[in-house]
């Protein structure tokens, strides 16, 4: 049976999403972040070198990273769902927009939370507005055109069927969830990009991710 090592708030909901809506048996083995850093415990070491989730384990397979997860579990035990056909102008969006949520749209998000982070964290009275002021005209000049630029990017290709990959729903869309989440959450994605909006309604609505939040706890970017 597959075992999801999966952290929660975290990048690890989209595998039990994935296998809710394949219907494939899987068990949960579940990790906390740390209170105060927000990170993973070291627990996670003992699953993967890194200590990072996602990790599955499928016998005596272990996979790591959401993309080669999803990629993984499409292939074992997809049985053709969810993933156009090999060869199709719809399988080249497909595996574009699978790898386009981590590979583009989550660095700039990244930046923008490392960033308000270090603007908000504890230092000396003196420091503070230099500091600030250094995080501000970074996210001025580099994260928040970084972030208009793919919003709307992803907004307009979403004109012609509301899915990624096309008419269909499929993976893809689930490896997108978390990005849109998290732009929503703390990256001013709103009602002035309708069709992401829509879209982030549509995916909550399904009766796999309701399963998958269900099973797999604390999980912020859901609302």
């Amino acid at each position: 049976m597959i075992t999801v090592h999966h952290l929660n708030h975290s990048r690890s909901q989209r595998v039990l999403w994935l296998l809710e809506e394949l219907g494939v048996p899987y068990r949960i083995k579940q990790y906390a972040r740390d209170p105060q850093t927000h990170l993973a415990p070291p627990e996670l070491l003992a699953a993967h070198p890194l200590g990072k989730s996602p990790v599955i384990t499928d016998d005596k397979v272990t996979v790591a990273e959401t993309g080669a997860i999803v990629e993984y579990l499409i292939e074992r035990h997809g049985e053709g769902r969810l993933a156009p056909a090999l060869g199709t102008p719809a399988h080249l969006r497909y595996r574009y927009w699978l790898h386009f949520a981590e590979g583009s749209a989550m660095p700039p998000l990244l930046m923008k939370l490392v960033f308000d982070k270090i603007a908000e964290a504890p230092m000396p009275f003196l420091v503070r507005p230099v500091v600030k002021g250094i995080c501000a005209k970074a996210q001025d000049v580099v994260v928040w055109p970084n972030l208009k630029r793919q919003l709307d990017f992803m907004e307009n290709e979403l004109a012609e069927y509301g899915w990624f990959a096309g008419a269909d729903f499929s993976a893809a869309d689930i490896m997108m969830s978390f990005p849109l989440e998290a732009a929503a959450a703390r990256a001013g994605l709103d009602a002035s990009r309708p069709r992401l909006m829509a879209f982030l309604q549509r995916i909550h609505a399904r009766p796999a991710y309701r399963r998958a939040l269900e099973r797999g706890g604390p999980y912020d970017y859901a609302s």
